[in-house]
């Protein structure tokens, strides 16, 4: 049998991964994707990977407009590769930066956006993206959306791949703004931090539980899915019990300040158990997405198109 890939995010959450890897023999290539959720929907549906580790609301937001697809073509062949949510890897909840050049004078805080001259740009890493979702969580907080508050003003979505990209984008005003995890966000706010310096002017949580874990159909039930989920627990459990050596492998292989790295173990809540999902929370995922226009009314109804393991609540 081929060996199993799965596809992560190389940030500062990938940790317990590479301890399930190292030390508990978890039997899989792990591959990685700098770009995020969005990048590792179209390899999970080209069948490049397996399972997955990303963000929430990509993964909802994915799930849900398939599954509307699907309905809308009056049951004809489905998607070759189809996933579901198996798993739950992180508890807490996401702190994205809002970032914009470090030279941007004109841009202080998030309310400066709507005074521009221009429709404010936003800069994604991809269409389906976290960085791109969360964007319109944004505007609907900021009530961006309400004509009653905010006149003539559309949000322009950029795609540029990856974050060295957008650090660039904003620097040389090709968007205005980007969002980002807070602690990767943090170290370029140096004015002498190499390339391409940023200045953060707000942030936002998700509101809902950050990151999940996906799989193909074709391993749901299958005893190759039971046991990357319980590797994964056990690489938690020794990131748990361990978090000098995570500060390392933070600051040696990831490049994060140690300091930083610290900060971050003070708020982030990894899963107990990390098999299944639980129904209330991509419920409330596809409620809040829905408001803010990323999803349609119809859309996410299925909750049994979304979840492949229900976690009990």
């Amino acid at each position: 049998m081929a060996s199993l890939r799965i596809g992560f995010v190389p940030e500062h959450f990938s940790t317990p991964l590479h301890f399930a890897k190292k030390y508990f023999s978890l039997s899989a290539d792990l591959v990685p994707f700098p770009a995020g959720t969005g990048h590792m929907v179209s390899s999970l549906r080209s069948g490049e990977l397996d399972i997955a580790i990303g963000l929430t609301e990509g993964w909802v937001a994915a799930l849900a407009t398939q599954s509307q697809n699907q309905a809308d073509q009056n049951n004809s062949q489905p998607i070759k590769n189809e996933f579901r949510i198996v798993g739950t890897y992180v508890d807490s909840p996401l702190c994205w930066a809002i970032s914009t050049g470090h030279s941007r004078d004109d841009i202080i805080d998030v309310d400066d956006l709507v005074d521009l001259e221009e429709d404010a740009i936003m800069g994604v890493s991809r269409i389906g993206s976290g960085s791109h979702i969360m964007g319109f969580v944004l505007a609907d907080r900021e009530e961006w959306t309400n004509p009653d508050i905010i006149e003539d003003h559309d949000l322009v979505v950029f795609p540029l791949q990856n974050f060295e990209n957008l650090r660039k984008a904003v620097n040389d005003e090709t968007v205005d703004f980007f969002m980002w995890e807070y602690f990767t966000s943090k170290r370029y706010y140096a004015a002498d931090a190499s390339p391409h310096p940023i200045k953060q002017i707000g942030e936002i949580y998700s509101p809902w539980s950050s990151w999940k874990i996906v799989a193909s159909t074709q391993m749901i039930g299958k005893p190759e899915l039971d046991e990357v989920l319980e590797k994964v627990n056990l690489g938690i459990k020794h990131f748990e019990e361990h978090q000098e050596e995570a500060v390392e492998y933070i600051s040696s292989e990831l490049d994060y300040e140690k300091e930083d790295a610290r900060e971050w173990l003070k708020t982030v809540r990894f899963a107990e158990d990390v098999r299944g999902a639980k129904r209330t929370v991509v419920e409330k995922t596809v409620e809040v997405l829905r408001k803010a226009k990323v999803l349609k009314d119809e859309e996410g109804k299925e909750v049994g198109k979304i979840i492949g393991i229900m976690k009990d609540e």
